[in-house]
C-alpha cells in the first residue's frame, strides 16, 4: 500500500494517492465538527468541576461558622512571668484578679540513710589517677584496694591514714595541719572517701563511705540488708517485681518510674538514701508494702519519713483562700497554670479576630463564586467585532446560582430580635452589577464584633433562618448526587461519550472509502499499465512494417 501511495500514477500520470487523500479529508469535515463540539462540552465540564470545587470551598468556610466560633476565648495576663492562661468556649468573659500565697509542690518519700554495707578495705575504691595529700602527688591504680592507698598515704607523706569500719569512715592525722588536693588531680579518692581540708592535722570522712551499687545486680549491690531471690512490692497499689539474681537497682528503679504507680525513684550515692517523689504535686502521700521479698525494706524505703507537699494557695476577687493540689486551676473553662507567688489578673474575652477570620473568609470564598460564574457566563468582543460567548453563558441554572447566593447574602434573617438582622448591618454591601460583597464599613463590623457579638452570633448560626444554615441547605441541595451540578455533569460526559463513537464510526468508514478508492484507482492505473504496453507494441509493429516497405 505505502508503494502505491508512493508511487501513485506512474502509468496514469495522475497522483492519485493526493486525490484520495483531498477526498478523505473532505469526508473529515463532519469529524472536525465534531470534535469541536466535544472540545467546547469538555470545557464546559470542567467549568463546572471549578465551580463545584468553589462551592466546596464556601461549604467549609460556612462549617467554621458554628455556636463554639463564636463563643470562642481569648485570655491575657498582666505578669506573664507569674501566670500563663488558656479558656475554652463559653468562658465566662469578665477579669479574675489572683493572689496566690502558696505554690504547690510534690510529696516526697525520703528512705533511711546509710543502706549500702561498709566498705571492705580489700576492695577497689578509687579511680585510676593521682591525689595530693600535704603538696605530695600520689597515684591509684584501678586495682588499688582502699588499704592499699591509705598504706600509700601514710609512707609517702607521714600523715596517719586509718579506716574505721564500725563508723564506715577515714581519717587522717597528722601533728600539723594536713592540706588536700591539688589543681591536677586526676583521681577520685577524696571526693570518694568525702575527705575535705578543716585547717586542723585530723581530717574525718563527712559521712559513711559505703553505698549501694545502682549498676550491680540487687544481691551484689552492697546492701547492708541483702536482697536475694525474686519478689514484688507495691507503690500506690502497683505490683512492681524484681529478680535479684538479673535485675539491677536501676533496672528495678526505671521499672518504678515506667508504672502507673506515679512516682519517680531515685538514688542520691551521698547521702546513700533512696527516694520516691510524687509526679503529682499537692500534699498526698504514699502507699507501700512488701508483697514477697524486702525491696522495700532493704532500701529504706518501708521506715522512710514523709517530706509533704504543699498545695496551691490563693484567692479570686478577693474570694475566700481556695486550695488546689496542682499548679492549675480550672473553672468554668478559664485555666491557669501559677508559675510564681504573687498577684496578677486575667482578663478573658471573645475572640474577635478568629471571629472575623472566619467571617471575612466566607465572604472571600462567597466572592470567588461570583467571579467565577461572571467570568463563565460573560461574552467578550474581539478586535474584530467577533463575539465569544462564556463557556456556561445562557446556562440558567448557573445564572441562577449567582442571583440566589446574592439573595441570601443581602436578606434579612427572620425571627432574631437583637439589632442585628442582615450582613449589610455589619458593614458589607452587595453589588448588583458583579454580584460582589465588600466591606464598606470596617468599623461598623468591628463595632458588631465588640458591642454585639450575642447579634452576630444569631445572624449567623440562628437555626434554619441563619446565614449559615440557609447557605448551607441551598449548596448541599445544588452539590448533592441528585444535584443540577451533577445532572449537567452527567450530561456533558454523556455528550462527549457519544461524540466519540460518532468518530470512531465515522473512521471507520473513511478507511473503508479510503481503501475503496485506492483499490478503484490501482485498478485504473494497471489497465492504463496494459493499454501503455499495447500500444506501444502496436507502434513497433507499424514502425517494422513502414521499414520493411
Amino acid at each position: 500500500m505505502a508503494s502505491s501511495v508512493t508511487l501513485s500514477g506512474l502509468a496514469s500520470g495522475i497522483d492519485y494517492s493526493s486525490i484520495v487523500d483531498q477526498l478523505i479529508a473532505l469526508e473529515r469535515v463532519p469529524e472536525n465538527t465534531l470534535r469541536t463540539q466535544q472540545s467546547l462540552i469538555q470545557r464546559q465540564n470542567t467549568a463546572y468541576t471549578s465551580l463545584k470545587t468553589q462551592i466546596a470551598t464556601l461549604q467549609s468556610k460556612l462549617a467554621a461558622l458554628t455556636s463554639e466560633l463564636f463563643d470562642s476565648r481569648q485570655t491575657s495576663v498582666s505578669d506573664t512571668t507569674k501566670a500563663t492562661t488558656s479558656a475554652t468556649a463559653g468562658a465566662t468573659v469578665g477579669t479574675y484578679n489572683f493572689t496566690v500565697t502558696q505554690l504547690a509542690s510534690a510529696a516526697a518519700l525520703r528512705g533511711a540513710a546509710d543502706v549500702g554495707a561498709p566498705l571492705n578495705p580489700a576492695d577497689p575504691f578509687a579511680t585510676a589517677g593521682t591525689f595530693t595529700v600535704n603538696g605530695q602527688q600520689l597515684s591509684v591504680a584501678t586495682t588499688d584496694s582502699l588499704q592499699d592507698i591509705l598504706d600509700n598515704i601514710t609512707a609517702a607523706t607521714g600523715v596517719t591514714a586509718t579506716y574505721n569500719a564500725g563508723a564506715d569512715t577515714i581519717t587522717l592525722a597528722s601533728g600539723s595541719e594536713i592540706v588536700l588536693g591539688s589543681a591536677t588531680d586526676t583521681s577520685n579518692f577524696l571526693t570518694a572517701a568525702r575527705l575535705t581540708n578543716n585547717g586542723t592535722g585530723a581530717i574525718t570522712s563527712s559521712g559513711s563511705l559505703g553505698a549501694v551499687k545502682p549498676a550491680s545486680h540487687l544481691d551484689a549491690a552492697n546492701f547492708t540488708t541483702p536482697i536475694t531471690g525474686s519478689g514484688s512490692f507495691q507503690i500506690n497499689g502497683v505490683t512492681i517485681s524484681y529478680d535479684a539474681a538479673t535485675d539491677t537497682v536501676n533496672d528495678v528503679l526505671a521499672r518504678i518510674n515506667n508504672s502507673a504507680a506515679g512516682v519517680t525513684a531515685s538514688y542520691d550515692a551521698l547521702a546513700d538514701r533512696f527516694t520516691l517523689t510524687n509526679k503529682a504535686a499537692g500534699d498526698i502521700g504514699f502507699a507501700l508494702a512488701d508483697v514477697s521479698g524486702n525491696f522495700l525494706a532493704a532500701t529504706g524505703l518501708a521506715t522512710g519519713t514523709l517530706q509533704r507537699g504543699q498545695n496551691l494557695l490563693y484567692t479570686v476577687n478577693g474570694s475566700d483562700p481556695r486550695v488546689s493540689p496542682t499548679n492549675t486551676v480550672t473553672d468554668g473553662g478559664l485555666s491557669v497554670t501559677v508559675h510564681q507567688t504573687g498577684s496578677f489578673s486575667v482578663e478573658v474575652g471573645a475572640d474577635t479576630a478568629k471571629i472575623k477570620t472566619a467571617i471575612t473568609d466566607f465572604v472571600d470564598a462567597y466572592n470567588k463564586i461570583q467571579s467565577l460564574i461572571e467570568t463563565d457566563t460573560a461574552s467578550s468582543t474581539d478586535a474584530d467585532g467577533e463575539v465569544t460567548a462564556g463557556l456556561l453563558a445562557g446556562e440558567r441554572d448557573v445564572n441562577s446560582l449567582a442571583a440566589r447566593l446574592r439573595s441570601l447574602a443581602a436578606s434579612s434573617v427572620s425571627g432574631l430580635s437583637g439589632a442585628i438582622s442582615r450582613l449589610s448591618q455589619l458593614g458589607y454591601k452587595t453589588s448588583g452589577y458583579d454580584n460582589q460583597l465588600t466591606l464598606d464599613n470596617a468599623d461598623a463590623l468591628d463595632s458588631a464584633l465588640t458591642n454585639n457579638l450575642a447579634d452576630v452570633k444569631a445572624l449567623f448560626t440562628t437555626a434554619t433562618t441563619g446565614i449559615a444554615p440557609r447557605f448551607t441547605e441551598y449548596l448541599d441541595n445544588i452539590t448533592g448526587d441528585e444535584g443540577w451540578i451533577a445532572v449537567h455533569q452527567d450530561t456533558l460526559t454523556k455528550q462527549s461519550a457519544d461524540i466519540d463513537r460518532q468518530i470512531e464510526a465515522m473512521e471507520r468508514r473513511i478507511a473503508s472509502d479510503r481503501e475503496r478508492m485506492l483499490a478503484a484507482f490501482m485498478a485504473m492505473e494497471q489497465a492504463q499499465q496494459r493499454i501503455n504496453a499495447q500500444m506501444e507494441y502496436l507502434t513497433r509493429q507499424f514502425n517494422n512494417n513502414s521499414s520493411n516497405s
